[in-house]
């Protein structure tokens, strides 16, 4: 049976079992209404979403290649993203939304473009960006950090 799986099926699995646990761990947040949305709104129009395109693409993953092909020739790269991703998730309420952003995004860049110069000016100027929008014209609360920022 392994043998015959493929890639758009597995990731199509994957996709719908982890839209179903963020459902299940996000079902105490409140829905709200459209005119004053609930906490858990944006996370379940989400995960209903990721099940709906998790489906879609085990449906239409019959031409893809089998599991047994696939290669891990990017499995490092994979696995830096993830760390890059994860260390920022874990500083961010240290070191606040801008900073921890920032950093996330320069070493994104550096990892893909190898340009220092490039990779902070898209990280401050993404992350300030972001900031000013969910911020001041969302009015999101965001995590300032130990530097206020």
């Amino acid at each position: 049976m392994i043998a015959k799986l493929r890639t758009d099926h597995v990731a199509g699995a994957a996709a719908i079992v982890l839209g179903v646990a963020v459902l299940i761990v996000s079902g105490d947040l409140p829905i709200g209404n459209l005119s004053f949305p609930g906490a858990g709104m944006l996370p379940k129009l989400l995960c209903g979403c990721l099940i709906v395109f998790g489906i879609a693409v085990m449906l239409t993953g019959r031409d893809a290649p089998l599991v047994a092909d696939a290669g891990w020739g990017d499995f490092s790269h994979a696995a830096s993203v993830f760390a890059i991703a994860a260390a920022a998730i874990a500083l961010h309420t240290t070191l606040g939304f801008i900073i921890s952003m920032a950093l996330m995004l320069f070493a994104l860049v550096l990892m893909e473009s190898r340009s220092i110069l490039r990779a902070a000016l898209y990280g401050v100027a993404v992350s300030v960006a972001s900031y000013a929008l969910f911020a001041y014209v969302l009015r999101a609360p965001l995590a300032r950090g130990m530097l206020g920022m």
